[in-house]
């Protein structure tokens, strides 16, 4: 038998395929041998943070992405303050963000992208519900601080 550069790579998607699996993150994420990743986001369900109404599930280990960090946030009817330590950008999955810094309130609904600079003292809130996706960088922020 003739070994291919198709069938290594095939041999090479099936074990990182059997590698996810084995090490299944509670959502639907494919991982290609190129380091590509794909999540869906209906299928994370995020876990209690710190505060009734606030829960979140990061979704990217820092094995997966070293550089940038991503997770999946929600918040129910509550409000919390943060200083950030690092660069966030926010894309809205469905309802109402705000943050609000400074003495100003940016509202981003469904499909809105926001930006939190690092430095910035803010307050994640909703008048409802929202979720939403968070790029972070650094992905470790939290040897950061």
């Amino acid at each position: 038998m003739e070994i291919s550069d198709k069938l290594i790579q095939e041999i090479v998607h099936r074990v990182v395929q059997e590698a996810a699996k084995a090490s299944s993150p509670g959502f639907e994420k494919q991982i290609a041998p190129s380091g590509v990743i794909g999540i869906k986001t209906s299928t994370v369900q995020c876990e209690p943070f710190g505060q009734p109404g606030v829960t979140l599930k990061d979704v990217v280990t820092l094995e997966e992405s070293p550089r940038m960090g991503c997770g999946l946030m929600e918040l129910d009817h509550t409000s919390f303050e943060w200083t950030l330590t690092y660069d966030e950008f926010i894309s809205v999955l469905d309802g109402t963000l705000e943050i609000e810094t400074d003495g100003t309130v940016i509202t981003g609904n469904r499909g809105d992208i926001l930006h939190i600079p690092k430095g910035s003292h803010v307050h994640y809130q909703t008048p409802t519900t929202a979720r939403y996706a968070y790029f972070v960088y650094p992905a470790n922020w939290a040897e950061q601080s």
